[in-house]
């Protein structure tokens, strides 16, 4: 970069060459894990299969709603770089963080989350989330993500204290640090419902929905008093957290062929609530019968099991979505496409009709 682009950079306080979002890492250990139990199923016995199907709906609906964040960070234009899955190892602790903003001013530690039901925070700082069964009321407590993020913050700060020079160094990067990264709990359900009138001010900051995220983030860097750095620095945050993130080598399929399975109980992945019991699902399933009847077919022969997981994970938009979903071909997308959109957008918009 010429003294001329630094100098218009200092003025102009935005990057010469960073025109739109930059995701300089993309990929995602949880499409990989994914595709590898993919593959597992098709030869696994019977008897693990179920708890493969199981992994798998919960892997896809994860994924869906980190993809809810990514598709509103890509339609932003924004001048950020984005580091997606991004995992780090320190004093024998590893922490995931769904996506690593860096944006101009400020870097935002993301914590996707894809929950079922409404969710009320209280003055407590307690989450309860409110599910409707058969026109019943439930409610339960949830693991606070924003506990999850902060130990997220925490390994951030206690790697880049680490790998200062010197004391000065260290010093200036620890106290600076909670205006230079801040935390941000996405909720990726268009559906859910956020109650935190009880919370405190430091977590509401924190809670947004994925429609909520580039305001934002926008808001966020207009807040921040700070000089704007150039794109070399933003460049060189971005290196440094590469230059750390560490690949998952675990053995996903190792865990099914285990003599006591309970053992291995952690590693399965957690859901905010069974894909099974979510409202979408039972609507997808209740038409599937009812056409099935109407053809005198199985079904199976509409969509089976494991299409009717991908349509609740990935929730499609139009028919050219929903023709990447494996299985739903041209004959298909013509005969059940419509009514299949309908009902995903009627969830999408909280309809209950």
């Amino acid at each position: 970069m010429g003294v001329f682009d630094s100098f218009k950079e200092l003025v102009t306080q935005k990057p010469v060459g960073l025109k739109k979002p930059d995701f300089y890492k993309a990929d995602s250990d949880a499409k990989k894990q994914l595709e590898r139990l993919q593959q597992l199923y098709a030869t696994a016995p019977d008897r693990v299969k179920p708890q493969i199907e199981r992994d798998m709906r919960l892997l896809a609906y994860g994924i869906a709603g980190e993809e809810n964040v990514a598709f509103e960070l890509n339609n932003s234009y924004l001048p950020i770089i984005v580091l997606h899955n991004l995992r780090l190892e320190h004093e024998g602790l590893s922490v995931q963080i769904d996506y690593l903003i860096i944006t101009t001013k400020i870097c935002l530690v993301i914590e996707c989350k894809n929950l079922f039901g409404n969710l009320e925070v209280n003055s407590r700082g307690e989450f309860i989330r409110e599910l409707d069964f058969n026109g019943k009321r439930k409610k339960e407590g949830i693991y606070s993500p924003i506990t999850q993020n902060t130990r997220h913050m925490e390994m951030i700060k206690k790697i880049g204290s680490a790998n200062q020079k010197n004391f000065v160094s260290r010093t200036t990067f620890e106290k600076y640090f909670e205006k230079s990264y801040q935390s941000v709990i996405v909720l990726a359900n268009p559906k859910t419902v956020i109650n935190v009138k009880n919370a405190t001010k430091a977590i509401k900051d924190q809670i947004i929905r994925s429609d909520q995220l580039i305001a934002h983030i926008k808001n966020r860097i207009r807040e921040s008093k700070d000089l704007a750095w150039s794109e070399k620095e933003m460049y060189q945050i971005a290196d440094f957290f590469m230059s750390l993130h560490k690949e998952n080598t675990v053995d996903y399929a190792k865990k099914y062929f285990q003599e006591d399975n309970t053992e291995q109980a952690e590693e399965t992945p957690q859901a905010e609530l069974a894909v099974e019991e979510t409202p979408l699902y039972q609507e997808l399933k209740r038409y599937r019968h009812e056409t099935s009847k109407v053809e005198g077919v199985k079904p199976y022969h509409i969509y089976s099991n494991a299409q009717l997981d991908a349509l609740v994970a990935g929730m499609p938009r139009n028919l050219d979505e929903l023709r990447k979903i494996s299985g739903f071909g041209e004959v298909k997308c013509e005969k059940y496409g419509p009514a299949i959109i309908v009902l995903v957008q009627r969830y999408r918009a909280g309809s209950t009709k």
